[in-house]
């Protein structure tokens, strides 16, 4: 597997690698697969999906971050492969997606409107701060998407006075849904 390169910095959220990690199994993109990530920043997420998914749209409001996308994309050798926009969504958003990462928290509630109506099914949101978790959370039951919540804590390990100490990470927030019936629920 490819290491993502990022060289171009955009002062990154909570998508970090480990997070990246269980957020690319939680997605499980095939190559039938159209990825939309909403708030590209780093393009990091972007960058992954891109190496799974058939086709890719990012969007990102900030033009700044958009340059950074698509100079990390060219970075990883996918600088062509990819759908980058600049766009505040849920404009820009496409009608076909198969998966939505909701990178940033601004809009969300008109995205997850946006995938009810098109029947996205797997639709993920990342959370850094526990009040926006909680917003989110509810949202997400309202439009009948939730499946499951996440959190996790990452800490990476430095050396201390000759032993082992762990920096640690913002606590991620990770809400995982479809809206679509899966076959059993179809069936009731």
């Amino acid at each position: 597997m490819s290491q993502t390169r990022l060289p171009h910095d955009a002062k990154a959220g909570p998508t970090k690698p480990e997070v990246r990690a269980v957020l690319r199994a939680k997605l499980a993109l095939g190559p039938d697969d159209h990825f939309v990530e909403v708030g590209s920043c780093t393009g990091a997420v972007t960058v992954e999906a891109a190496r799974d998914a058939g086709r890719v749209t990012a969007l990102e409001r900030d033009r700044d971050r958009v340059e950074t996308t698509e100079r990390n994309l060219a970075a990883n050798d996918l600088g062509d492969d990819v759908d980058v926009r600049h766009a505040e969504a849920p404009d820009g958003l496409p009608t076909d997606a198969d998966a939505l990462f909701l990178g940033g928290s601004r809009n969300y509630e008109a995205a997850l409107d946006h995938a009810v109506e098109t029947g996205v099914e797997t639709v993920v949101m990342n959370v850094s701060r526990l009040e926006v978790a909680g917003d989110a959370t509810r949202a997400f039951r309202e439009r009948d998407l939730l499946d499951e919540v996440v959190q996790f804590q990452v800490s990476h390990g430095y050396e201390l006075a000759g032993a082992t100490s762990f920096d640690s990470e913002n606590p991620v927030y990770m809400l995982v849904g479809s809206a679509t019936e899966s076959p059993a629920e179809a069936e009731r």
